[in-house]
């Protein structure tokens, strides 16, 4: 199946897979991998900033990150993402290390560099993003030439090992081709961030001779940004996941403004400085807790498959057929199966289990309409107006045009991003 679609995503299948196969499948299985790495991330956070400012700032900025709504939501995702911000926090950490370690035992570490950020690379190659953030580092901290030809030659071996996948699976771009184009609109999120990141490394103050929070939380936070959004210029690629990473950035700057502000106050009020962490932390879970809330709810879904499985067991009908527009909502039966049972899928002629695809092979356009016709009631199933697609393909647009002119809609229900539509034939 990864050779039609998906590939980029192929370690981490074969992750689950593994996982799934010695724990069972079910919704603890999918998540618990997020949820560890998530926690690990922020380890190495902490560690980081502790290494560069200080216990205090270190805890701060663990905390900051776990904190972070983005963070929060891609924990409890059964996705790649938090994964790749763990592979990030620990090639950060690396990278921190080795540029503040002046021993010479630095051979293993950057073979754990490179090796890190190749697993990053085959669970999605947008993390190699990480790469350039941690060039702005190297020129900002004026890293010696040793310092930047192990690097350059670590980053090198990871790129030329993650190549074929990356070319590979650019043969697999219409997989991504939903995703909006660029708008200005879209670029405030982005902007927020920075200016929230910006603001954290003025207040940096970095201790004499070492690494300054600033130059590894900045780049890190900003570079992935900018090339995420230079990337959509050529193809729409931006989504706030591919780069959930960068949140590690914005976290140690959050870390390094607090300690800011936790030293100026230690100056006035000595007793009153050492309540500053926990009421911070304390109004933060609180101004956050709705948010965190509703991001665990299923309202948060824009996409929610069982519930409209759950309206096609209400509103089906012994002998109707179904339809799906596009072919990929076929999702929705597969998923939900027992909610479908008794329908007949017209367009189908091959299963996703024997073709070996996602969604299936479905009939000729012609073959679709006569099967269509010969229908007295029909549910159909697809996407929502707000996130839907023109219709384009053939086949798509057999089906339609038979329903518009042939069919009448007699039902409707639309939930999370999905909608079933039953259609009876006119008389």
């Amino acid at each position: 199946m990864l050779g039609q679609v998906d590939a980029v995503h192929g370690l981490y299948y074969l992750l689950m897979h593994g996982l799934f196969e010695c724990f069972g499948p079910g919704t603890t299985t999918l998540r618990l991998p997020s949820v560890l790495a998530t926690s690990l991330a922020a380890a190495c956070v902490a560690l980081i900033a502790r290494r560069m400012a200080g216990q205090l700032v270190g805890l701060t900025a663990g905390l900051a990150f776990g904190l972070l709504p983005a963070v929060q939501f891609y924990l409890q995702e059964g996705r790649s993402y938090a994964l790749i911000a763990m592979g990030a926090g620990i090639s950060t950490l690396l990278l921190v290390t080795m540029l503040e370690d002046r021993g010479r035992d630095r051979r293993r570490r950057w073979t754990a560099y490179g090796g890190t950020v190749l697993v990053c690379a085959l669970l999605n190659w947008l993390s190699l993003l990480v790469l350039p953030a941690h060039l702005a580092t190297l020129v900002w901290s004026k890293a010696e030439r040793g310092v930047w030809a192990r690097w350059a030659a670590a980053s090198a071996a990871a790129v030329a090992a993650a190549l074929p996948l990356i070319l590979f699976s650019r043969s697999q771009s219409d997989q991504v081709s939903w995703i909006p184009p660029l708008t200005w609109h879209m670029m405030i999120g982005p902007a927020v961030l920075l200016l929230i990141g910006g603001i954290g490394a003025l207040t940096d103050r970095p201790q004499p001779g070492r690494l300054s929070v600033a130059a590894v939380g900045l780049p890190l936070l900003a570079v992935p940004q900018i090339g995420l959004i230079g990337l959509s210029l050529v193809q729409p690629l931006f989504l706030d996941r591919y780069v959930l990473f960068s949140m590690l950035g914005l976290a140690l700057l959050i870390g390094a403004a607090l300690g800011a502000a936790v030293a100026a106050l230690g100056k006035r009020f000595r007793r009153a400085s050492s309540w500053v962490l926990p009421v911070a932390v304390v109004v933060a879970v609180l101004a956050l807790l709705p948010q965190l809330l509703a991001k665990r709810s299923p309202a948060s879904r824009v996409d929610d498959v069982l519930a409209v499985a759950a309206d096609v067991r209400h509103l089906k009908k012994a002998g109707d057929a179904v339809l799906f527009i596009p072919a990929a909502r076929r999702d929705t039966a597969l998923v939900s199966p027992d909610d479908f049972a008794g329908l007949r899928d017209i367009a189908l002629v091959e299963s996703a289990a024997a073709s070996g695809t996602l969604k299936g092979l479905e009939a000729s356009p012609d073959q679709i309409r006569t099967d269509l016709l010969s229908q007295r009631r029909v549910l159909l199933v697809t996407d929502a107006p707000n996130v839907a697609r023109p219709v384009s393909a053939a086949r798509d647009e057999a089906k339609m045009s038979v329903l518009r002119a042939f069919f009448s809609a007699v039902a409707d229900r639309q939930v999370l991003g999905r909608r079933v539509t039953v259609y009876e034939r006119l008389s």
